[in-house]
């Protein structure tokens, strides 16, 4: 427990669960097999930001010192509503209903519906300008211990509001911004030396990993990166139709 009342969960702490029990939760929801690989791209990097770096518990979901978590890439978010489940935000006899008439789960997760979501998502490339108001309105109101988290997909890249929060975040110092990119090869565009090439040109700190290893997960998200942003891009499995 730290001094601002919000717990980390690590390996074998009380409580955790299975992270076996990600894909079964996962399968209580149907309607939206379209965007399943969009979903289960994300799962790694949700749990290990959920189980242990996050934090940020049911309790402490209105503390103003709570981490913040943006989920950006919000098309497909079955791993995000079974992450949620699994940490006990909302209800795991909820997920059944999934996308439903009267069912707070939506296709996009909705902030004012769903406990623990910071913003309802829709169009791609919000996410990311979002995160780096919060960061700067935070950083306004004198709050340093919450840090910033933000999930996009690569394709988000190809829209051009990502490029002004990318380009003024570092210049800014914004070092609570943290962002995941997870690539599964569907952007449009690229860039010599890959997308964390992108990010370190405007002073973030950055790291490329596998978005399947969980434990490089951690190491990625965990390390050190004073007075600069940080951007963990997590390569998976591209999509296929």
């Amino acid at each position: 427990m730290t001094k601002s009342g919000l717990t980390t969960l690590h390996d074998g702490a009380p409580g955790r669960r299975d992270p076996g029990r990600l894909m079964a939760l996962m399968a209580l929801m149907t309607g939206d097999e379209k965007h399943g690989p969009a979903a289960t791209s994300t799962l790694d990097a949700l749990w290990v930001l959920y189980d242990r770096v996050l934090r940020v518990t049911p309790e402490t979901a209105g503390s103003p010192d709570r981490d913040r978590f943006l989920l950006s890439k919000g098309h497909g978010p079955m791993a995000y509503y079974a992450v949620l489940a699994a940490k006990g935000f909302i209800g795991e006899e909820a997920l059944t209903g999934f996308g439903s008439y009267d069912s707070p789960l939506g296709h996009h997760p909705d902030r004012v519906l769903v406990p623990g979501v910071e913003i309802g998502s829709g169009s791609l490339g919000h996410g990311l300008p979002l995160a780096v108001g919060t960061a700067l309105g935070l950083r306004a109101q004198g709050l340093d211990a919450p840090r910033v988290w933000v999930l996009i997909g690569d394709a988000e890249l190809d829209e051009g509001s990502n490029h002004e929060a990318i380009a003024f975040a570092g210049p800014a110092g914004l070092d609570r911004l943290h962002t995941v990119v997870i690539d599964n090869g569907s952007a449009t565009h690229g860039w010599p030396g890959g997308i964390a090439s992108r990010f370190a040109a405007a002073g973030w700190s950055t790291a490329t990993v596998d978005g399947r290893d969980r434990q490089a997960l951690h190491s990625a998200f965990t390390a050190p990166h004073p007075g600069r942003p940080h951007a963990v891009v997590a390569r998976v499995e591209p999509e296929t139709a």
